[in-house]
């Protein structure tokens, strides 16, 4: 189904899907209680799998919308995401429309939930964090009608629009940088993959490339947690433990990079002649670091306005026949002062 041939899912749609009247939809919905147990799970089994959100706003406005972007990402504890905000708020300052912000903290189970409840108000756009949702969150984004742009990752198949950058390509032309400039023996850090698709792609494409090259990586360690320079001191110095004899760190974000750098430079380490380190995500931040780490600038502003784009530009023209638009934006890469110049 195009974007165009779209329309809210009515209460007709589950009454047909559950085989009962729209009344008994109704009061199920509302929470009343003068429904059979097993009629109320067909009925909310039936809009689970539709996709159905029931609409809070219903009779309050002519319109059956209200000027709010829903914005549903990861996290804000990170450098990462506020900047997306940032993007977002530059364009949308420009409109009538307000962001309004859900966290679902990487689980799927909290992104079902907030995505519920931010539908139920009958949002102009929505704007996600990913590619990967769960069913019942992937159904509620194609029936809702509204234009949905999925951002940071152009690597699976969207739901509506897209920009983003590809990761795996990410991955692979750190690899590229880090082969060329004579390193062998690789060490790589991260954090855990299955709730970081976006971590995980790098990587698969870091080791994709590496073995092109004949080289797989040495030792490698995986956390769980928000990034901080603590966890990266502790997990680096805990690898060059294990591992003396690597070459080169691989960091899945400079925030873990920059705690890994601390820790070598107080061990007075020959950066990046005996050993270098990289990181992902371009923080503006860590600039004032001893030594600039090398990383990869992640788009993040220019994702957050092209995102924001393409849902003011459907709301100042709603009647306009409305595409799905796919934005893959390229990485920058930067060897800082850690990567060897080739």
């Amino acid at each position: 189904m195009s974007p165009n041939d779209r329309h809210p899912l009515t209460l007709r749609d589950v009454s047909e899907a559950a085989g009962v009247s729209e009344m008994t939809v109704s009061r199920v919905l509302r929470n009343k209680r003068d429904v059979s147990e097993a009629t109320r799970v067909r009925v909310l089994e039936a809009a689970r799998l539709l996709g159905y959100v029931p609409n809070k706003i219903a009779g309050a406005l002519a319109s059956q919308r209200v000027n709010l972007v829903a914005v549903i990402i990861p996290s804000m504890s990170n450098m990462v995401f506020p900047e997306v905000m940032t993007g977002i708020s530059q364009v949308l300052d420009e409109t009538g429309l307000q962001p309004v912000v859900g966290l679902t903290g990487y689980r799927p189970e909290k992104e079902e939930q907030v995505l519920y409840e931010m539908l139920s108000w009958r949002p102009t756009g929505v704007i996600i964090a990913g590619l990967e949702h769960s069913d019942a969150s992937r159904a509620m984004l194609a029936a809702s009608g509204i234009p949905v742009v999925e951002i940071m990752d152009v690597d699976g198949t969207p739901v509506d629009s897209v920009v983003g950058i590809s990761h795996r390509r990410a991955g692979q032309q750190m690899a590229q940088a880090i082969i060329r400039a004579g390193y062998r023996r690789i060490g790589f850090m991260g954090t855990k993959m299955p709730l970081d698709h976006r971590a995980r792609k790098r990587f698969e494409g870091f080791t994709e490339a590496l073995a092109k090259a004949g080289i797989e990586v040495a030792d490698q360690e995986f956390y769980s947690g928000g990034s901080a320079l603590a966890k990266g001191r502790e997990m680096t110095a805990e690898m060059l433990a294990r591992t003396p004899d690597l070459d080169f760190l691989y960091y899945s974000n400079d925030m873990i990079g920059a705690g890994g750098l601390l820790y070598l430079l107080e061990q007075g380490a020959d950066i990046p002649g005996s050993i270098g380190l990289a990181g992902f995500n371009g923080v503006e931040l860590l600039e004032g670091l001893p030594r600039r780490l090398a990383t990869m600038d992640a788009c993040r502003l220019e994702i957050g306005r092209r995102a924001a784009e393409i849902i003011a530009a459907h709301a100042a023209h709603p009647e306009a026949p409305r595409e799905p638009v796919r934005i893959a934006l390229e990485p920058r890469l930067s060897l800082g002062d850690t990567l060897r110049k080739p």
